[in-house]
């Protein structure tokens, strides 16, 4: 049982004020902090801070590798190849991520061999495959959180063509009417990936400015989609995935309500600050709002155009006294959000945990005491998190301020 400090990422995306103030420091930070990384990923391990006991490491990741069975059980070791198989991440969005997919298991693990058998160095700028794991991931508002994520239906994505009126979108528009499927997604999709450059400056401005018009309107129901149209025309002019974003869903998640996004779901975080959790991989194929490396082919052939509903990106939720536990199929991680209340007033002050294998707890708001049966308590403050592994011994832990919330993960247990 140790205490982690985490590991700040200075993504030029993220917000000089969240991560700051959740860590208890200076606000505005000096440069833009965009993720507080809790976990044992090779590029940015959590450390190991005084006070804990156990392994002489300094960060998780090598605490891991010196005992992985101790640390992780033998059955999620011997699954997961030694590794912690999920990172968890507080991230401060403050400005749009790029658009992007994750590849299936099988997409993974073709293509990291792919590119292996082509003699692409890991660090290679145009590789798309990092490692052989899928990436499945889960995002838990902590403020209103804005974005984009999985293809809309079609019938509604004309209705926002249409809405437009923009003579010089007619041949999308007949594109996708003639095919309002899965099918003249992927065609829409594709044709507006692949314009040319000048193709994409001349139709731009027009469709812009169709946006402002629909908004001085202010009767065609799409407000949220023609902002966010203009917020990245203005942000990434020329870029083929400002068209691109008018496919898909635009999402405001409130405070605790989370998204679920599996394999080949195109996405795009906008605003906001959340809890991720995710399978511990480095894969990511781009489509747009960046000027990274973008391989249409292979991103063409990890994309899901199932059109989806926003319900359906939705978790359910399993409430068990004070921790709420947000349910997906993903086998590397199961995540919870628990609130205890100091006082005892108005909510339970304490909670036990006896589940095997490995668990982390980030605190994000007041102070936890993690006490092991048996054994001395450690205290952790909001910003900072417990490690626990699967040898040290059933925990209660207790709210050391008035109120104290932490999200919990954990690996779920299989048969």
């Amino acid at each position: 049982m140790r205490v982690l400090d985490g590991v700040v990422r200075p993504y030029a995306w993220g917000s000089r004020t969240a991560i700051a103030s959740l860590r208890g420091k200076p606000v505005p930070s000096p440069h833009p902090e965009a993720e507080l990384w809790f976990g044992a990923h090779a590029a940015g391990p959590a450390r190991i801070a005084d006070g804990g006991s156990g392994s002489p490491a300094t960060d998780l990741l090598a605490a891991i590798d010196a005992d992985p069975a101790r640390a992780l059980g033998t059955a999620t070791a011997s699954r997961f190849d030694g590794r912690l198989p999920f990172l968890l991440k507080v991230l401060a969005a403050e400005e749009p991520l790029s658009l992007q997919a994750h590849p299936s298991s099988e997409q993974a693990r073709e293509g990291f061999e792919r590119e292996n058998a082509a003699g692409l160095t890991l660090d290679a700028l145009h590789r798309n495959y990092r490692d052989p794991w899928h990436k499945p991931e889960l995002i838990v508002a902590l403020s209103e959180f804005d974005a984009l994520a999985g293809f809309r239906e079609p019938a509604d994505t004309i209705a926002l063509l249409r809405e437009l009126q923009v003579a010089e979108l007619d041949p999308y528009l007949g594109m996708l009417a003639g095919q309002p499927d899965a099918n003249g997604l992927r065609a829409l999709f594709t044709t507006w990936l692949t314009l040319p450059e000048g193709t994409i400056a001349r139709l731009m401005p027009p469709v812009l400015a169709a946006a402002v018009s629909s908004l001085e309107k202010g009767a065609g129901g799409f407000d949220a989609e023609m902002r966010t149209l203009l917020e990245l025309g203005e942000m990434y002019p020329n870029d083929p995935g400002v068209l691109a974003s008018l496919l898909l869903n635009r999402v405001r998640l409130s405070p605790g309500e989370g998204l679920y996004l599996s394999a080949g779901n195109l996405h795009a975080y906008l605003n906001g600050t959340g809890v991720e959790v995710m399978a511990n991989s480095d894969n990511v194929l781009r489509g747009g709002l960046t000027p990274k490396h973008i391989d249409v082919p292979e991103l063409l052939r990890v994309l899901d155009f199932t059109p989806v509903a926003v319900a359906d990106l939705v978790p359910r939720i399993r409430t068990v006294g004070a921790e709420r536990v947000y349910l997906t199929p993903a086998p590397e991680f199961r995540l919870s959000r628990v609130e205890l209340d100091g006082t005892g007033m108005t909510g339970p002050s304490s909670i036990s945990f006896d589940m095997p294998g490995p668990q982390i707890l980030a605190v994000l708001s007041g102070t936890i005491e993690i006490r092991p049966v048996g054994g001395a308590p450690i205290r952790v403050p909001c910003g900072q998190a417990a490690w626990l592994t699967d040898a040290d011994p059933d925990v209660v832990v207790r709210a050391d301020s008035a109120r104290a919330v932490f999200f919990r993960a954990l690996v779920p247990i299989t048969d």
